[in-house]
């Protein structure tokens, strides 16, 4: 009878022990990855749609609805969605200043011309002052601004031959070419160094 009793079972207690590595903690763990998982491609899927919505619209030249639709497509876990979404929104924006603007005389066209010269969007600038010289071929200031333009763009001929029109117009803009930031790269070339400085021949 006494040797009974020490072999009683009462290793329970390690029973349980072994059994608390095995709770269910383990098992419910997954359960928020899961869930943040099936969240992260729902969130995609909308941002994905907006983006495709938005692009027919943009095809369709229903510029503002489209830029709408944009703005949701930048909200999302698709960063490579979200920059083409913002890049289309910055093309949006351009398209609806330009149908908004309205230009009917040739200092219309030269202001805007000066705007984008700032913004140093020169090929719309070009076209502009272009424009504005068909309205007013005597307007100095828009062939000296057209010449401005023509530098920055890398155009040294076309450059030479506005400012020199610009300069048989108005004479004081050799002064004024002789002191722009914008003509300096090309005052040491020997095609405007002889239409600023005149007197050095």
């Amino acid at each position: 009878m006494p040797v009974k009793k020490p072999t009683a079972v009462k290793k329970t207690p390690v029973k349980k022990g072994m059994t608390r590595p095995q709770a269910p903690k383990n098992q419910k763990s997954p359960e928020p990855a899961a869930r943040n998982s099936a969240g992260a491609p729902s969130a995609g899927a909308k941002q994905m749609a907006a983006f495709e919505s938005a692009m027919k619209l943009f095809h369709a030249r229903k510029l503002k609805e489209a830029r709408a639709q944009f703005q949701q497509a930048t909200i999302g876990p698709e960063r490579d969605v979200a920059q083409r979404a913002n890049l289309h929104i910055a093309m949006c924006d351009r398209r609806l200043q330009q149908a908004t603007v309205s230009l009917g005389s040739a200092e219309d066209y030269y202001n805007y011309g000066i705007a984008l010269i700032n913004s140093r969007n020169l090929g719309e600038a070009r076209v502009h002052l272009e424009k504005g010289l068909q309205l007013d071929p005597g307007a100095d200031h828009i062939h000296y601004a057209l010449a401005v333009a023509h530098a920055l763009s890398g155009d040294v001929q076309s450059a030479h031959d506005s400012l020199r029109r610009a300069i048989e117009l108005e004479p004081r803009n050799r002064l004024t070419a002789r002191q722009d930031a914008d003509l300096a790269p090309l005052a040491s070339q020997p095609l405007f160094n002889g239409l600023l400085y005149p007197e050095r021949r």
